[in-house]
């Protein structure tokens, strides 16, 4: 498959990427298009294993490291560690995420999804836009969902946990703004992709990993500040914002 090129412009000034959550998905097909158009790469996953596989599998240098956005605090000590490894770094993909069927409300699950995507989540964005306004420039990648626009009675921590991934993101849109700092957040907001958390039995609306990548790092190339993904998504995202709530 031919890789999806950067623009010339884009190349010249961002080569160094972290991927979280690469080993497996969206996050392991980004990593796999970055590395084919020559970009250094920092990898990061709760299964090292997987990334090791990954990164000796790559067409370009990557650096792992093991990282559980369950724990927040070392996940955001485990980048900063990487950003130093790699010198500096130009793109932050947060592609680390977690969901679960819950119509019962048990708590544990429920527990897990919040803390990987609320305070995991949080924690390793605050890491990179700390990087990003110390060097003065960068980008700044977020992976949503469909879901942040709607309550799901079914999976409502999911739900309500990237609607918190969709503020938190515009939040620090906002502070770069306010910094007057060229830098760019990006909020990637999939429907249903073909990856393990994906439950459904309607394969037309589903995208595989790579296509998903691809529209991402379009997205990425347009400095974007948000994409559906897939593009057929933006119908739906209207139809929630349109048709009034449940109950």
């Amino acid at each position: 498959m031919a890789s999806h090129s950067l623009p010339d412009s884009l190349q010249e000034v961002a080569k160094t990427a972290v991927v979280i959550g690469a080993s497996s998905g969206i996050g392991e097909a980004i990593a796999r298009r970055l590395a084919k158009d020559g970009w250094r790469l920092g990898l990061a996953a709760r299964r090292l294993e997987r990334l090791g596989a990954l990164a000796a599998d790559l067409e370009t240098h990557a650096i792992i490291r093991h990282m559980d956005l369950a724990e927040p605090e070392k996940a955001a000590l485990a980048l900063d560690d990487l950003i130093d490894c790699l010198g500096t770094v130009d793109l932050i993909v947060i592609s680390s995420g977690t969901g679960h069927i819950n119509p019962d409300l048990d708590w544990s699950p429920d527990k897990t999804t919040l803390t990987v995507n609320v305070l995991g989540f949080a924690a390793v964005a605050q890491v990179a836009m700390r990087h990003f306004i110390r060097r003065g420039a960068g980008h700044l990648v977020g992976i949503s969902s469909i879901m942040a626009l709607r309550g799901a009675g079914r999976g409502a921590a999911y739900a309500a946990s990237k609607a918190f991934v969709s503020t938190y993101l515009d939040g620090l849109r906002d502070l770069a703004r306010q910094k007057h700092l060229p830098i760019t957040v990006t909020e990637a907001q999939p429907g249903f992709v073909n990856t393990a958390m994906m439950k459904t039995n309607r394969p037309f609306w589903v995208a595989s990993p790579d296509k998903a990548a691809k529209q991402i790092l379009a997205a990425v190339h347009r400095r974007a500040k948000h994409a559906y993904i897939t593009k057929r998504w933006g119908i739906v995202a209207l139809r929630f914002k349109l048709s009034s709530r449940p109950g």
